[in-house]
């Protein structure tokens, strides 16, 4: 992947400060009000709402990283290659219904059939090869 404005991606270090903003402010956080011992609280379980506190913050420090990434415009590169090769289109056709799994090999038909599929597949590395699944009625798996 590249970046159309890959300069763009520098703005990700002013989130940084915004951070450590936050965290500073957390340190400093006074209480809405003053009790003569916070004693009763130290029990209490810390519950979910304790944590989600920094969840919108944590939203938006997402959000605005996101838009610098878009703003940098990610894009993918596509390089086509073309080659020439002589093969044959083959089309490979698999029964895949309950007979298959029959015990009468070791270990069943379905499998020994991908077995030998995928060594068929492996050696045919110039040609084009499609799959056909059927049981009852046929579908196309693999062009």
């Amino acid at each position: 992947m590249e970046f159309a404005h890959p300069s763009y991606l520098y703005l990700l270090l002013l989130l940084l400060p915004l951070i450590a903003w936050y965290i500073v402010k957390l340190s400093r956080t006074q209480a809405s009000f003053k009790l003569a011992s916070t004693d009763a609280f130290k029990e209490m379980p810390r519950t979910l709402k304790v944590y989600m506190r920094h969840l919108p913050f944590v939203l938006r420090v997402i959000s605005i990283a996101l838009v610098i990434i878009v703003l940098a415009r990610p894009q993918s590169i596509n390089q086509w290659q073309e080659t020439e090769s002589q093969g044959i289109d083959i089309v490979l056709a698999v029964d895949i219904s309950g007979s298959m799994l029959a015990q009468d090999l070791t270990p069943d038909r379905l499998t020994a059939a991908k077995k030998v599929a995928a060594e068929f597949v492996t050696d045919r590395s110039s040609d084009k090869i499609g799959l056909v699944i059927f049981a009852g009625e046929s579908f196309t798996q693999c062009p």
